[in-house]
């Protein structure tokens, strides 16, 4: 309890919105806790930011014309309040019944701060009200129910329009994805609050910082070695004791490391902590194999991972690119993502994707933990790493955010997660959604890839709409030019 009562005992982090004593456990998550809400991981400052406005007309002939529009209103929000607990890291500033355009002129200044507009199609003869609403130039996302109106087949030419640029439409009667329309308002709000510290004697890439920040709003900040060593001799050895304890007890197995390695790595890890929290800051990433290599007390593996069970970031050798890539997929999905060295298999259709760093809860803070053995990093033969086996029958998506306007991905299932001596410590064999032939042909942007559970396809598409960010799917043969005559 000696840390706990030196800082902030808990923080909001990823999942259904619960507060978590950091000090319990390495993983401090309960194990299967209830929820699958999802909070912006690691999110300090405010809340996302979004403006829900009702379309309607009253007495339209579409669904009906007995429709009384306020009582629609109240179905909406009782589906609201329904999933609450999708939406408890979402603020509503702005919650209105809209039946004119004039209307929407007099919310701009309530619009001009939001992270994005939900807009909810309600009857026919909207399009008035949506084209006000998008002249807000705000990430707009359209829902719109089955008999709403027929609006909808005006919906793809207005996209292609420049008002409808940031325009994103779900045509469904599934009000599950009330909750998916915000996921890109939430990377938007993320990235945007993020900070990320970088461990380095190097010079920080000084265009690169400045394109994530005038893109993404997100800050990086370098950090020297004395001010880890600082935060490292802050910790009580009791407590890293305690830390290394927990990790040996809950592994498979520890094969190389010898424990003084493994406290060593602990006490690093709860000093990465504690710097997050002095800085406000969401990520934090080290220049491992370059000018920090063996400049810290241990390696950061451990650090890393614990801090991506957590819900914020722990990030390997100095990549910006990887970090940022990973605070958008942990944003979307409310998972960590996994960065990997890949190495192709034509034979299995497939890519596999090895690091020594693995997260243990890739299903998010409040999920069953994958086992792990406690292992030395393969290249090196030195440090402490939990090699983690994750799980296999699942869906991933792979992405690497190139620059600040482009995003390259693939998509496929884990059929592999093996243990050998060969590649890093923690892999995964991934079966590839199209033509692996085609991937390392098209292979650019360096080595790394950020690796996260689920299908994040549809997410990534409207997250990359509205940053006019372009979206190319790197498994798939590139389209031939046109013929000229």
């Amino acid at each position: 309890m000696e840390r706990g009562m030196e800082r902030r005992q808990f923080l909001q982090v990823t999942a259904a919105g619960s507060l978590f004593y950091l000090g319990a456990s390495p993983i401090p998550m309960a194990a299967g806790a209830a929820g699958a809400g999802l909070i912006s991981p690691g999110c300090r400052k405010s809340k996302v930011r979004v403006a829900k406005l009702y379309m309607g007309i009253p007495n339209a002939h579409w669904p009906t014309p007995t429709m009384d529009l306020n009582q629609e209103t109240n179905r909406y929000e009782a589906e609201f309040a329904k999933r609450a607990e999708d939406f408890q890291d979402v603020e509503f500033t702005v919650s209105e019944l809209l039946t004119s355009p004039d209307q929407v002129e007099r919310l701009q200044d309530d619009l001009k701060d939001v992270d994005g507009i939900l807009a909810i199609h309600l009857s026919m003869g909207v399009m008035g009200i949506l084209r006000a609403v998008l002249a807000a130039e705000k990430p707009t996302v359209l829902y719109a129910a089955p008999y709403s109106g027929h609006e909808w087949t005006q919906f793809g030419p207005l996209r292609r329009q420049p008002v409808g640029a940031h325009l994103e439409c779900m045509l469904t009667s599934d009000p599950d994805q009330l909750a998916v329309a915000v996921r890109p308002f939430r990377a938007i709000h993320h990235l945007r609050e993020a900070r990320i510290l970088d461990v380095t004697m190097r010079e920080l890439p000084s265009g690169r910082v400045k394109a994530y920040k005038d893109k993404f709003g997100t800050e990086i900040q370098k950090l020297g070695r004395d001010q880890v060593l600082a935060a490292y001799e802050a910790i009580p050895d009791a407590a890293a004791e305690a830390e290394a304890k927990r990790w040996i007890d809950q592994a498979q197995e520890v094969v190389e490391p010898p424990r003084d390695e493994i406290v060593r790595s602990c006490k690093l890890a709860l000093a990465f902590e504690r710097l997050l929290d002095d800085a406000e800051a969401t990520a934090i990433t080290v220049d491992c194999y370059g000018s920090m290599y063996r400049q810290l007390p241990a390696f950061p593996c451990i650090g890393f991972t614990r801090l991506n069970d957590m819900g914020y970031a722990g990030i390997c050798e100095s990549d910006l690119a990887a970090g940022m890539t990973f605070l958008l997929l942990q944003a979307l999905s409310g998972k960590p993502g996994f960065i990997s060295d890949p190495t192709m298999d034509e034979s299995r259709n497939a890519v596999i994707l090895a690091h020594c760093l693995g997260s243990t809860r890739m299903d998010g803070p409040q999920r069953e933990p994958c086992p792990y053995k406690l292992r030395t990093i393969m290249e090196r033969e030195e440090g402490a790493v939990p090699q983690v086996f994750m799980p296999t029958g699942r869906k991933v998506t792979q992405v690497i955010l190139a620059g600040t306007d482009l995003v390259r991905f693939f998509t496929g299932e884990v059929i592999e997660a093996p243990d050998t001596e060969r590649g890093c410590r923690t892999k995964i064999i991934v079966k590839v959604d199209g033509d692996p032939q085609a991937l390392w042909q098209n292979w650019s942007h360096g080595l790394h890839r950020v690796t996260c559970y689920g299908d994040v396809t549809s997410d990534l598409k409207r997250f990359c709409r509205f940053k006019d960010i372009e979206l190319v799917n790197e498994a798939l043969p590139p389209i031939p030019p046109t013929p000229t005559a």
